[in-house]
């Protein structure tokens, strides 16, 4: 099983050069990091389940039935160049978007909420572990990009928000 630290390095590892793909298997565990090309968007899904398990360290068929292709980037114009005033909250790894703290609970911010920059947004579950994620601007959320339980890539943006 991989340890969260060795991820991310690895993720920083493949993001700082020009490796495309890296896939790691070690004791029965599966590692696949992929960068996406700049054309397209990361869309992966899988069934939501009650209880938490992470692709990481399934059975290699098993991770690869819950793993689709990009899909590419049709965005209007007019969508772009309104995008391009809002900041962007991305995902610092990859693993299960969670909008609420349990199942049940209310979410953590929707469309329309106030945010600071130390509030937290959503929880992503990689390894088991919950990660808090933080806002890293004051301002409002003007639209919220995932699914909850929907598995997010790491730099996959999750939040538009409009700085104050």
């Amino acid at each position: 099983m991989f340890k969260l630290s060795e991820i991310k390095e690895l993720i920083k590892m493949v993001d700082q050069t020009s490796l495309q793909e890296l896939e790691i298997e070690s004791e029965g565990s599966r590692l696949l990091i992929r960068k996406p090309n700049k054309s397209e968007q990361i869309l992966i899904t899988a069934p939501v389940q009650q209880a938490f398990s992470p692709v990481v360290g399934q059975q290699p068929a098993a991770a690869a039935a819950a793993v689709q292709a990009p899909a590419p980037v049709s965005a209007p114009a007019e969508q772009t160049a309104e995008d391009a005033n809002l900041h962007k909250i991305v995902s610092p790894m990859v693993g299960t978007f969670y909008e609420a703290p349990s199942p049940g609970a209310a979410s953590f911010v929707s469309k329309g909420s106030s945010v600071k920059e130390k509030s937290i947004v959503c929880i992503i579950e990689a390894m088991k572990l919950m990660n808090e994620i933080e806002a890293e601007v004051k301002g409002e959320i003007m639209e919220v990009l995932v699914e909850n339980g929907q598995l997010v890539e790491y730099g996959q943006p999750l939040f538009l928000v409009k700085p104050e």
